[in-house]
């Protein structure tokens, strides 16, 4: 039925057409000076919708071309993802950046831009990889935030981490809320450049984000505070200040505790490493700590004696408090109980330290038969264990 009243429209067009052509008798007239131009009118009619007809068709010409070219850039594009992914990175260089200068979306254009960068880092091609990149950021300013992370990652692949932080501004910039994905990599820039104190921050705030490896953020809170308390270890006002600024949880954690002890002795502080150590060993054992607690000497050894021997109690037949028991008792000279610690630890564990000690208290009891012995046993432990390193 449509078909019918289609077909009847258009012959009615066409009569009314004709009759007014048959009718018409008038003209147009063109003036340009010194000319004049006279059409009759329906002349003038046929001429506009000629040039109508072939302007249309020029359109559809171009439309075609362009559809063309279009197409070629799509089939190029996965031509080059697919060499890409196969790891022939130079065919996929090329052929994305083929892709890249024949796309006219820029979506496809930052796309292609992006494939191209990352096969030319993987040839070394550096050069390449930044100027195909400047260029997208030019011709296809909507993708300005793909080719700025897809840089910040390359930059950081090739460890160039000031250049990564740099192109990392440019993306804040543009405002809002930034990706789970791309805190992590200022994370890792931040950590290159060794600005602890801003890994803390981002730390912070990536424990309120979901998805995030906990494990991984802890140990790398864990990494920034030795490290800060490395770099204050010359100045021990800053040592001090860093410390007390740390949390409870914190303070108990024997790797910082060890670092931060350390660093107070080598700075003669010994009482503030003594309280350290203190309240860490009242939580547990930490080996270290333990060991480190006969370096620690101060004033009253009879305090330090004790506290070991409360640790002890609770921690009975623990090889590294009887050595550290030992070595405090020694420094007290009381022999006897000296001696008898030493050798309670030996039994349980044997090893460099322990004969060492033993050998230095027969020294003092003036036995060097003895002394020599542990001299002997614990460089026979010292040869074994760098024989086996």
């Amino acid at each position: 039925m449509k078909l019918v009243l289609w077909m009847l429209a258009l012959f009615a067009a066409a009569a009314a057409i004709v009759l007014t052509a048959y009718y018409n008798t008038g003209s147009v007239l063109f003036t340009v000076p010194p000319y004049k131009v006279e059409l009759a009118f329906n002349t003038f009619i046929l001429v506009l919708l000629s040039i109508f007809i072939l302007f249309y068709i020029l359109l559809r010409t171009l439309a075609g071309l362009s559809g063309m070219r279009n197409k070629k850039a799509e089939q190029l594009a996965w031509s080059g993802l697919k060499a890409f992914f196969e790891t022939r990175y130079d065919q996929a260089a090329t052929i994305a950046e083929k892709a890249f200068r024949l796309a006219d979306k820029p979506v496809s254009k930052a796309l292609n831009a992006v494939l191209a960068a990352r096969s030319a880092h993987q040839l070394g091609n550096y050069v390449q990889r930044d100027h195909l990149l400047a260029s997208a950021k030019e011709q296809a300013p909507a993708g300005r935030a793909l080719l700025l992370i897809t840089e910040v990652e390359l930059l950081l692949d090739e460890g160039c981490h000031a250049a990564a932080l740099a192109a990392l501004q440019s993306l804040y910039s543009t405002g809002g809320l930034q990706s789970t994905a791309i805190l992590l990599l200022e994370l890792k820039a931040r950590q290159m450049a060794g600005h602890w104190d801003s890994v803390l921050e981002l730390t912070e705030v990536l424990e309120n984000r979901s998805l995030v490896d906990r494990a991984y953020i802890n140990k790398l809170k864990h990494r920034a505070h030795l490290e800060n308390i490395r770099s204050n270890a010359r100045d021990i006002a800053l040592l001090r200040k860093y410390w007390s600024n740390l949390s409870s949880q914190e303070k108990l954690d024997g790797g910082l505790a060890v670092a931060a002890a350390r660093a107070m002795i080598a700075q003669g502080d010994n009482a503030s490493a003594q309280k350290i150590i203190e309240n860490s060993l009242d939580v547990r054992p930490y080996p270290e700590l333990v060991a480190l607690y006969a370096d620690c000497r101060s004033s009253v050894v009879s305090w330090q004696i004790q506290r070991a021997e409360s640790w002890l109690a609770k921690h009975p037949n623990n090889a590294g408090l009887l050595l550290t028991l030992g070595k405090l008792c020694t420094y007290g000279e009381l022999w006897g109980k000296a001696q008898s610690y030493l050798e309670a630890s030996l039994s349980i564990e044997s090893g460099y330290p322990v004969h060492l000690a033993l050998a230095q208290l027969f020294e003092k009891l003036k036995k060097p038969e003895a002394a020599s012995e542990h001299y002997r046993k614990g460089l026979d432990f010292a040869l074994k264990q760098i024989s086996t390193a």
